[in-house]
């Protein structure tokens, strides 16, 4: 039994996009990656489906992970906030300071 191939996004892309520009058919982009011509098709039409995505997520995610992000740093602020007050109370009590 043969072992499916997996690509990565990053490769799809790269062959979808010399697709695109139509320098080299279908058939010659297929054989040049050794790739089946079906699945070639079905990539690029899943990617001309999805292309407004990118536009789409590059807002939303944005915004998303700055709320995120700040979130976190408060959160970590508060933490070591917490733990410094603990250190001078556990300093002042074990008598070191």
């Amino acid at each position: 039994m043969e072992k499916r191939n997996r690509y990565t996004a990053e490769f799809k892309a790269k062959i979808v996009l010399e697709l695109l520009q139509e320098e080299a058919t279908l058939s010659q982009v297929a054989s040049k990656y050794q790739l089946n011509p079906q699945m070639l098709s079905q990539w690029k039409s899943d990617f001309v489906k999805n292309a407004f995505v990118v536009f789409e997520r590059n807002k939303n995610e944005a915004g998303k992970l700055r709320k995120e992000m700040a979130e976190k740093e408060s959160r970590y602020q508060q933490i070591i906030g917490q733990q410094s007050y603990e250190i001078e109370w556990l300093k002042k009590k074990s008598g070191l300071k």
